[in-house]
């Protein structure tokens, strides 16, 4: 198949998986191949070359889906919520809780939340889906001085930001956080349902509350690239900068 018949292909489906909504299932490499009449390889290599444009996501056993970047803004003016940011980007967003149970805090997230290492905490694992597509995996501490009890509450409330607010009575904050770009490793990779080696987000992060300043929360969250852009608002105010460039 020429260059130009190939770039064809690839242009008419980029265009008409604009028209369709996230998460819609998109036609098989079979279904491809008899439509525009070329073989099955050129059909694999075109819907690729989708992938590569993370306009498709390919899901072992179910398919090849739509896929929609969001932009995830870390901003100081925005409250850490999840749930709110992906719907303020215009995406519906579902956490499912994978694992809730109570251990001590290890010595580095114990230094970020200035507790001691060893103090009783929350850990919470969970996996985010964007528009019923697998988004992120995150570990979330949350000190248990800070809420007593937390299985029943994520297993009825999906949003962290909600139920500290509501049962802790504290009002979270993003006080610091720190981005970047990693290499999956097996855990992570099995989590995300991608192959081990990809890059993904690693954002972490840690919540104050804003009337007494008190650490809250941390979290590690490992978010697949073809899901979401990390922005990162970077707020004033800032001093004055005369006679400077």
């Amino acid at each position: 198949m020429g260059k130009n018949r190939y770039g064809e292909i690839v242009d008419t489906l980029a265009v008409e998986l604009a028209r369709l909504s996230p998460g819609t299932r998109v036609a098989s490499e079979h279904e491809i191949a008899a439509r525009f009449g070329v073989s099955r390889a050129a059909a694999r290599a075109a819907v690729q070359e989708l992938e590569s444009r993370l306009l498709v996501r390919r899901v072992r056993g179910s398919g090849t889906f739509v896929s929609r970047r969001i932009d995830y803004v870390i901003s100081s003016r925005k409250a850490p919520s999840w749930h709110q940011t992906v719907r303020d980007a215009g995406g519906t967003p579902r956490a499912v809780v994978r694992d809730v149970r109570r251990e001590p805090l290890p010595e580095d997230l114990a230094e970020r939340l200035e507790r001691r290492p060893g103090d009783p905490a929350h850990l919470l694992v969970r996996q985010y889906y964007v528009d019923g597509l697998l988004a992120t995996w995150t570990n979330e501490w949350i000190p248990a001085d800070v809420l007593m009890e937390a299985d029943a509450a994520v297993h009825s409330v999906e949003s962290i930001d909600l139920i500290l607010r509501q049962m802790a009575g504290v009002a979270p904050v993003r006080a610091w956080c720190r981005v970047s770009f990693d290499l999956a490793t097996p855990e992570v990779a099995a989590n995300l349902e991608i192959e081990q080696g990809r890059q993904v987000w690693l954002v972490e992060s840690v919540s104050r509350d804003a009337q007494d300043g008190t650490p809250v929360m941390c979290s590690n969250s490992w978010s697949r690239p073809d899901a979401s852009r990390i922005v990162v608002e970077m707020d004033g105010p800032w001093p004055s900068a005369k006679g400077q460039c």
